[in-house]
C-alpha cells in the first residue's frame, strides 16, 4: 500500500527506503512516492512544489521541487522516484512492493535505481537540517522526477526549464544513480556517452528466385552497407571515453517464403558515442559511410532517430575531489572516475550546472529481486552526510 502519511519518527536510510518501495511508482504512475516524499521535506521546512508537465502523445507526468536555504552555494540533490515494472510479482523472493528485509537486504523495486539512494539523500538532508536547521549560508534543494524510466519528455528536462523560468539557479548537483558495478565506492560518473539509433531500409525488387534477373535482391546490398559501418572504428576513445561504438540490434527482411527475393532488407543500430561527436556530426560520418558504400549500386534510405542524449563531460574540479574524499573516507576506496554505461538524466541537468552521479551497486538494478544490502543504505547516507557537511563549510570531508 502507498505510504499515506509523512511520518518520519524513523528517519534511517532502510526506513524511508522501505516506505518509498511500498509506494507503485511504475512510470508513469506516481503511485504515491512524490506525494510521500514531499510530506516529508515540508515537514522538515523545505519548500516544495509538485509541478505536473504534459506533452501531446505521452502521458502526464509528475515532479518535485523542493528548496531550504537562501543564496548561494545552492547544492541540488536530483533523481528518480519512477521504477521499471516488477514482471511477475510470483517470481520474487518477495514482493516487489513490500520493502522486506531478510538476511541484511533490502528487497523491492526501486531498492538500487534508485528509491535506495533517495532515500540516503533524505536521511542525509534530514539530519543536516535538523543540526543546522534553515540557515546554513547557502542552499540545498531536491529536484526529483516520475519520467526517468520512460520517454524523459515530461520530467527532468521540463523540470529544469520551470526552475530556470522562475529564476533558480544551481551550483552544482548530485544525481543519486546507482553507479557502482560491485562494491560501494568504486566509481563516480563524471559523464555519459551519447546515443543514437538509426533504422536503415536498403530498397530492391520483389521476384522469383529461379529468375534472379528479373529480380534485384536487397540483402547483399544491406550486408554490404553494414560492412562500411562496421570496417572501421568511429574513433580511438578521448582522455575521459572509450572508443564511440555501433552496435546493430536487428537485421530483418519479414520474409516468409522461401522462393522470394524480398522487395526490402532492414536494419537497426544504436551508436553510444564520446564527446567528440555530437548527434548531427556523426549522424553526417554515416551518411558519408553508407554514401561511399553503396555508390550506385545500392538503393537505400536512413532515418535518424531524434536524440536527447548527447555525450558530456564535467570536467573534475574541486567539488569531485570533495565527494571523493567523502567516499574515500567512507569505504576507503577511492572511486575511479568514469562514463561509462547507458544514459541518465544527467544529460539535461548538465544544461543547468556542473553534476556528478554517484549511488549504490547496481548489479541487480531491473532485475526480479532487485536488492540493496542495508549496510550499504547506511554507508551511502553517511557519504552524503559528509558532502553536505563539506560543502557548506568548505572543509574537507575527510575532516583534514
Amino acid at each position: 500500500m502507498p505510504v499515506s502519511s509523512p511520518d518520519i519518527a524513523d528517519r534511517s536510510p532502510l526506513a524511508l527506503a522501505q516506505a518509498l518501495i511500498r509506494c507503485p511508482s511504475v512510470t508513469p504512475e506516481e503511485g504515491g512516492a512524490l506525494q510521500w516524499l514531499g510530506g516529508v521535506l515540508e515537514a522538515a521546512g523545505f519548500a516544495v512544489e509538485r509541478p505536473c508537465f504534459s506533452e501531446p502523445g505521452t502521458p502526464d507526468i509528475d515532479n518535485l521541487y523542493a528548496r531550504i536555504g537562501s543564496g548561494a552555494p545552492y547544492l541540488l540533490f536530483a533523481g528518480h522516484t519512477d521504477v521499471v515494472p516488477p514482471g511477475a510479482a510470483d517470481a520474487w523472493r518477495h514482493g516487489p512492493f513490500e520493502g522486506a528485509v531478510s538476511d541484511g537486504m533490502l528487497y523491492g523495486r526501486g531498492a538500487v535505481d534508485m528509491k535506495g539512494g533517495i532515500a540516503c539523500m533524505l536521511s542525509a538532508a534530514l539530519a543536516f537540517v535538523a543540526e543546522r536547521g534553515g540557515d546554513f549560508s547557502g542552499s540545498l534543494g531536491f529536484l526529483i522526477t516520475g519520467d526517468e524510466e520512460g520517454p524523459a519528455v515530461n520530467g527532468t528536462v521540463k523540470l529544469l526549464d520551470w526552475a530556470g523560468a522562475r529564476g533558480e539557479r544551481f551550483d552544482h548537483c548530485l544525481l543519486g544513480e546507482p553507479t557502482n558495478p560491485s562494491a560501494l565506492g568504486e566509481m563516480i560518473k563524471i559523464g555519459r556517452r551519447g546515443s543514437l539509433t538509426g533504422k536503415l531500409v536498403v530498397h530492391g525488387r520483389q521476384g522469383h528466385v529461379a529468375y534472379p534477373h528479373k529480380a534485384e535482391n536487397p540483402i547483399p546490398g544491406l550486408l554490404r552497407l553494414a560492412s562500411a559501418l562496421l570496417d572501421r572504428p568511429l574513433d580511438g576513445g578521448t582522455a575521459h571515453f572509450d572508443a564511440s561504438n555501433l552496435e546493430f540490434t536487428t537485421i530483418d527482411v519479414g520474409n516468409p517464403a522461401t522462393n522470394v527475393i524480398p522487395a526490402e532488407a532492414r536494419a537497426t543500430f544504436n551508436i553510444r558515442f564520446n564527446e567528440g561527436w555530437t548527434a548531427e556530426s556523426l549522424g553526417g560520418e554515416i551518411r558519408r559511410r553508407l554514401e561511399m558504400a553503396a555508390g550506385n549500386a545500392v538503393r537505400f534510405t536512413l532515418d535518424l532517430q531524434p536524440s536527447n542524449s548527447p555525450a558530456f563531460l564535467t570536467a573534475p574540479d574541486a567539488f569531485t575531489d570533495l565527494v571523493v574524499e567523502a567516499i574515500e573516507a567512507e569505504t576507503g576506496r577511492r572511486p575511479v572516475l568514469s562514463t561509462t554505461g547507458g544514459t541518465s538524466d544527467a544529460r539535461f541537468i548538465k544544461d543547468a550546472c556542473p553534476v556528478i552521479e554517484f549511488g549504490l551497486v547496481g548489479e541487480t538494478m531491473h532485475q526480479t529481486d532487485e536488492c540493496v544490502a542495508v549496510a550499504d543504505l547506511d554507508r551511502l547516507t553517511a557519504i552524503y552526510a559528509r558532502v553536505l557537511a563539506a560543502y557548506f563549510s568548505g572543509r574537507s570531508p575527510s575532516g583534514r
